[in-house]
Formats: structure tokens, C-alpha cells, sequence
């Protein structure tokens, strides 16, 4: 599967088929546990009942009661040590509480076990069908209790029992007449047989049994039979919310695979060469950030060529005067007359050389800091240090013009240091100097202030300066505010272009304005004292 999307909507449908399997398994765990918890409920009364009569009785007592119990119920009783019987934490727990344990034995049999008060003995009873033994086995300890009592306390003996012993069902003193038995019924309870009666609803059942010397009619129930939840129930729910989840991923996905398609489409139109190429960013999730950092490539990959096309019209007529000087001064060394006019000629051209040198330098350099974040090892910079050797550097260029230094500020007793690429920052205040030179009338000025965060260096001269309106483009590779000017002092146009991207990428900016103290131009270069990680 090649496609992302494909793979999304596979591993979602795995998930969801493990998710309904677990589900099947889990409703089986919890029916068992439902069922499990049915029969506790049941036995509980009956068993603890019966416990209770016999935490009472003597040993010979007791084994008449089990046979008479064992006659009457038909359910095989036992008396067991607690100590000797295999038991988890579990059911030894229950049984230490006052509950009963019911083990299951068969599809419809189970061993129910009952601690005798707080003796070392169990009553184990081993009943075939839970319910219907259950149910005959009740009916019996109970009229077998209530005929000790006066007809008058039967009632609240019975409330007392229902309360005591933790019955899982209802149990009811009735009138004959309002048991509504029919006619066959009513006279099988009045003749002492046990009478089962389907409820009304038809889901369950009612037991009943008449109290000899009494007018009650003793009513346990509705028992209910334990129903499982079914599989196929589970099984069509699952279905329906599988198919639930699956549309709703499927609309989910198909609108991520829709935008990333658009983005898909949109990069192949850059490719193609539309660079203007826009995707819509107007979400806040994943995508729409990822839309918005697509837009911003496209802009700066446009950006990046349009500068380049510039750039290489730039170097083209950048090239072509120093090239013609070249040819001509060829054409004159081949006429020239005198070793003196040759010397002449090849000096000229030994500078067009060093003019054509030093424009691939600046190109090269322009270039590496343009196209990406260079190598930078930020060290400590002794601003004095750097400004006595630029000076040092540059200071033969032009005799007729001072370099000074102005008013430095933030300095201690260990220097002027600040955190800079060395190489990058020198080049940087080099041609910043160099520059201001070019146009200086006399004098020069540098200067830093240095702050606890931020750092700066400003180079000032008293040249003609540079007129407000176009101070945002100064720094615009290959641009010459006064072509003739220019021209006659030297430069290319790429020196200002470099110390922008040097200190861009220190994390600064490079500024310009006019110098109040000597009226011409003032560059400013601002970035963080401490680099942050």
C-alpha cells in the first residue's frame, strides 16, 4: 500500500476487529461473573439459614438436621473443616464476611459452601438445579422458622429474616385469596404442597407455600432467570459501530488526504515553475501549520530566485566594465610604443584583475550567507582589539581621512567583549568602515555601547550621507545610490548586502540613518551581547 491514507484506513480497521474481539471475550468474562453473582444471590438466604440453625445445635443435632434437610430439599449437605478445605484469598475472605461461595460444578449444578457462625466448619451443599432447589429448599427453613412465632409476629419475623440473612429475593406473607393462584393452585397450597406460578410478565417465577396453623401463604420471588447478554446483540452493535467509526474516520481522512493533496498539487506547480503558488492556511491543526510553513518555502524559494535573477544581472554588468578595460588595455599594449606605456597598460590591467578578484570574493561571500545559516563559532570579541585592527587595515587606503574612535560606553575593567562569529564580524565592521571612507569628506567615526543584553556598533562619517528615502533599500545587493560617485571610489554594490546577512545571522539587525555629530551617514549594527542556545 503506497498510500499513506490506505495504510491509515488498514491499521484502523485492524484496530477495530481487535477492539470487537476483545469485545466478544470481555461479554463472555462478564456473563460469567453475572451468572456467577446470580447464584450467590440466590443461595445466600437459604444457606446462611440454614449456617445460622446449626452454629445453634450440637453434633447430634446437627446430623438429624442434615438428614431431614437432605429429605426434604433433595440436596446433598456435607459438613466440612474450614482449614482443610482448598480455598483462594478470595472465597476464604467471603466466607469470613458471612457470605456464601458457590462454585460451579456443571451447566446448572453448583457447590455452595456457608461458614457455620465462627467455627472452623463449613456446610457444603451440592445443588443440581439452583433455582428450583434453591427455591423449595427457602420455603421449607423459612415456614419451618415462622411456625415458632404467633401468627400476629409472622410478619416482622419474616422482615427480620429477609434483613439478617441477606436474601437475594423478595419474601411475602400473602392471604390466599390475593396470591392470584387459580383454582388447582390454591388447593395444592392449602393441601401443603409447594406451588410454582409464572409471573404475570412470563419471565419469571413465583414459589409458594402454606404456613400450617396459619392463614399466610408464604411467597418467595420473582425469581429470575440470569440471561445472558447475547453474542449476536454484541455482535450487531459491534457492526454497526465499527461501520460508525469507519465513516466518520473515512470523512476525517478523506478531508486530510484532500488538503494534503493540495499541497501534493501545489508543490508540483512550483516545480513546474509557478512560483506564486499559494495553498490556504487557515486551520490551526497539523495541516494548516504545515500549509503555512509551505507558503512561507514558497516565498522565500521565490524570493531566493528572484534574487538570484537579479543577481546574476548584477554580476553580468557588474563583469562587462571591467572586461572592456581589459580588451582595451590588450589592444593598447599592443600599440604601445615605449616600455613605459607598456608598464602603464599592465598596471591598468593588473587593477581591472584585482577589481575582478575582488567582485567574485564579495559574490561568493554574498552568496554563502544567502543561500543558509553558515558555520558560525560564536567566541568572545574584544571590540577594541577589533576596531584597532580594522583601523590598522584600512587606514592606508585614504591618508586624507581620519578614522577615530567616538564614544565607546559599557566597557570594564576586562574589556569590551561580546559573543560573535570573529571572522564573520570583522568582515562586517570592515566594510562598513571601508564604505564610510569612500565617502567621508575627512573623518571617520567608531563606536559601541554595549548593555547588559543587547550590543551595538556605530560607524559615522561627515560624507554627503544617504537621503531618508532610500535608506530600506541600501542594503539591497548591487545597488548604487550615485552610479558616478560610486563608480569613481570604488565598490561593487555587495559590501552593505554582506554586513546585513552577518548580522542576521548573529540574531541582529543593520540600521541607517544620518550622523548628528559629523552630518553624514551613521550604520548601526544591534544584536545579542550573549548568544542564547
Amino acid at each position: 500500500m503506497n498510500s499513506i491514507f490506505l495504510r491509515i484506513y488498514g491499521g484502523m480497521l485492524g484496530v477495530l476487529v481487535l477492539v470487537a474481539v476483545l469485545g466478544v471475550l470481555s461479554l463472555h468474562l462478564v456473563n460469567e461473573v453475572r451468572a456467577g453473582q446470580h447464584r450467590e444471590r440466590l443461595a445466600q438466604g437459604t444457606f446462611s439459614l440454614m449456617a445460622d440453625n446449626l452454629a445453634l445445635q450440637n453434633e447430634v443435632e446437627r446430623k438429624r438436621s442434615l438428614v431431614i434437610w437432605e429429605r426434604l430439599m433433595g440436596i446433598a449437605l456435607d459438613l466440612q473443616a474450614l482449614s482443610a478445605t482448598p480455598l483462594d484469598g478470595g472465597e476464604r475472605a467471603r466466607l469470613v464476611r458471612g457470605l456464601v461461595v458457590v462454585q460451579k460444578t456443571g451447566a446448572h449444578a453448583a457447590r455452595v459452601l456457608r461458614q457455620i457462625g465462627e467455627q472452623d466448619a463449613l456446610l457444603v451443599g451440592e445443588v443440581k438445579q439452583v433455582s428450583e432447589q434453591l427455591a423449595r429448599a427457602t420455603l421449607y427453613l423459612l415456614a419451618d422458622e415462622l411456625v415458632r412465632y404467633p401468627v400476629t409476629e409472622q410478619r416482622q419475623r419474616l422482615l427480620e429474616l429477609k434483613q439478617s440473612k441477606g436474601f437475594g429475593f423478595d419474601l411475602a406473607l400473602l392471604r390466599l385469596e390475593r396470591a392470584g393462584l387459580d383454582d388447582d393452585q390454591r388447593r395444592r397450597v392449602e393441601e401443603g404442597d409447594t406451588v410454582m406460578a409464572l409471573d404475570k410478565d412470563g419471565d419469571a417465577i413465583r414459589v409458594f407455600s402454606g404456613l400450617s396453623g396459619s392463614p399466610w401463604v408464604l411467597e418467595i420471588g420473582p425469581l429470575y432467570q440470569m440471561n445472558p447478554y447475547p453474542p449476536q446483540l454484541l455482535i450487531l452493535i459491534a457492526c454497526l459501530g465499527l461501520c460508525l467509526i469507519g465513516l466518520v474516520v473515512y470523512l476525517l481522512v478523506r478531508q486530510l488526504e484532500r488538503r494534503v493533496s493540495g499541497l501534493e498539487v501545489a508543490a508540483t506547480r512550483i516545480a513546474q515553475g509557478s512560483l506564486d503558488t499559494r495553498v490556504p492556511a487557515d486551520d490551526a491543526d497539523s495541516v494548516g501549520r504545515l500549509a503555512a510553513a509551505f507558503n512561507g518555502m514558497a516565498e522565500h524559494l521565490q524570493r531566493s530566485l528572484n534574487m538570484q535573477r537579479e543577481l546574476v544581472r548584477a554580476v553580468s554588468h557588474e563583469l562587462r566594465t571591467p572586461v572592456a578595460r581589459l580588451r582595451f588595455g590588450l589592444e593598447m599594449l599592443e600599440s604601445a610604443s615605449s616600455e613605459q606605456a607598456r608598464e602603464k597598460h599592465l598596471a591598468g590591467m593588473d587593477g581591472d584583475i584585482q577589481d575582478l578578484d575582488k567582485l567574485v570574493d564579495e559574490m561568493l561571500t554574498y552568496a554563502r550567507l544567502e543561500q543558509g545559516a553558515p558555520a558560525l563559532l560564536f567566541q568572545a570579541v574584544d571590540l577594541d582589539a577589533l576596531f584597532d585592527r580594522v583601523t590598522a587595515e584600512l587606514a592606508p587606503l585614504r591618508a586624507d581621512v581620519k578614522v577615530t574612535r567616538g564614544q565607546c560606553q559599557g566597557s570594564d575593567a576586562q574589556g569590551a567583549w561580546v559573543e560573535a562569529e570573529p571572522r564573520y564580524l570583522h568582515r562586517a565592521v570592515q566594510n562598513l568602515v571601508s564604505n564610510a571612507m569612500r565617502h567621508a569628506e575627512s573623518q571617520v567615526s567608531i563606536s559601541y555601547h554595549l548593555g547588559q543584553q543587547q550590543c551595538r556598533i556605530d560607524v559615522e562619517d561627515d560624507g554627503p550621507g544617504i537621503p531618508e528615502r532610500v535608506w530600506d533599500r541600501v542594503f539591497t545587493p548591487f545597488t548604487r545610490l550615485d552610479d558616478s560617485r560610486t563608480r569613481a571610489s570604488g565598490g561593487h554594490g555587495l559590501g552593505l548586502s554582506i554586513v546585513r546577512r552577518i548580522i542576521y545571522w548573529h540574531a541582529g539587525r543593520a540600521l541607517v540613518g544620518r550622523s548628528e555629530r559629523l552630518g553624514g551617514a551613521c550604520f548601526s549594527l544591534s544584536w545579542p551581547r550573549v548568544r542564547t542556545p
